[in-house]
């Protein structure tokens, strides 16, 4: 038996995200904006080639353009 989020064709790590925030948007307001804060990421990363390092990108950014792109090709 597969895993739901081998299934529906996402990652782990995103699959984790999807959940963390879920479970954030049900507390209450209080307990809410502290969990959002520490939920934030600002993660960046760039592909070496032939020694170089290539342009900086949001990993945030990248992986909701990998989504899309997987999406796309699913239909």
């Amino acid at each position: 038996m597969a895993f739901a989020w081998k299934a529906a064709g996402i990652t782990y790590n995103r699959y984790l995200a999807v959940a963390a925030r879920v479970v954030r948007r049900s507390l209450k307001d209080d307990k809410r904006l502290l969990a959002e804060r520490r939920g934030e990421m600002d993660l960046r990363f760039a592909k070496w080639e032939g020694g170089k390092q290539g342009e900086n990108k949001s990993l945030a950014d990248a992986n909701m353009a990998g989504m899309a792109q997987h999406a796309g090709q699913s239909q």
